[in-house]
């Protein structure tokens, strides 16, 4: 089953959930089509000035649907070139939408669910929720400038710590080492990133100028893309060799 995108507006601030309780939230082709699709109708509502993304269930997002992972070892590679294209270019298209943002980290954040955690401005995550690196474990080396994204969130060490070590954290955990902003109980969490969402969001011009300001000034504009490639053909080589 594929994980559906639904998409409201709450005073001024959209929400878009990963619906797909059954797969964990993770992201296929057509999923991860719908959250470019969302982040564009966050981008041309004028009335929007904030965006939070959550996960439906007992999880935020699972990572790749492992059914298209496993295709990608056989795959010709301009076919895995896509695939994985199509993926790194949703949490990429989150990372850039117009206002600020907000992951809102529910459950396990897992892989490229990590990564797409680590897109948002700012992370609020329940206490008992996992960030899970999940790539070296599994064989696989990290995809969609993941040491970038860990990097720029909470520094080198984390980087390494998680991206190379593996090492899990908590929501709670996660707070402590500046991960995330902000840990709560997971009953609260819609509450907290809603209230932290609203006072921005009331002016959606001003709050289109700060996200733009804040993410020329903090991060060189090419980094991310050029982490991207940087791992993209060591993450394609991780998937095809024989184990």
């Amino acid at each position: 089953m594929t994980t559906s995108v639904r998409f409201d507006v709450r005073s001024n601030v959209a929400w878009i959930t990963l619906d797909g309780v059954d797969t964990r939230n993770s992201l296929d082709r057509n999923s991860a089509q719908a959250l470019v699709d969302a982040c564009d109708a966050v981008d041309v509502d004028p009335s929007v000035g904030a965006v939070v993304i959550t996960g439906a269930g007992s999880a935020f997002c699972s990572g790749a649907d492992r059914a298209a992972l496993g295709n990608l070892a056989s795959a010709q590679p301009h076919e895995a070139y896509e695939a994985l294209d199509s993926l790194y270019r949703a949490f990429r298209r989150f990372g850039e939408v117009t206002v600020p943002s907000i992951a809102a980290i529910n459950g396990a954040a897992v892989g490229a669910g990590l990564n797409l955690a680590l897109s948002a401005d700012v992370r609020l995550a329940a206490e008992d929720a996992l960030l899970v690196p999940g790539f070296a474990e599994n064989g696989i080396h990290p995809g969609g400038g993941h040491f970038h994204l860990l990097e720029r969130a909470a520094g080198r060490q984390a980087a390494a710590a998680l991206g190379v070590f593996g090492h899990r954290l908590t929501g709670a955990s996660a707070a402590d080492t500046g991960l995330v902003w902000d840990a709560v109980p997971v009953a609260d969490l819609e509450e907290a990133a809603q209230r932290l969402a609203e006072p921005v969001a009331r002016d959606p011009e001003l709050a289109r100028a700060l996200a733009n300001s804040l993410r020329l000034t903090t991060t060189p504009p090419c980094a991310w893309q050029a982490a991207i490639e940087v791992e993209r053909a060591r993450q394609m080589w991780s998937l095809s060799r024989p184990r």
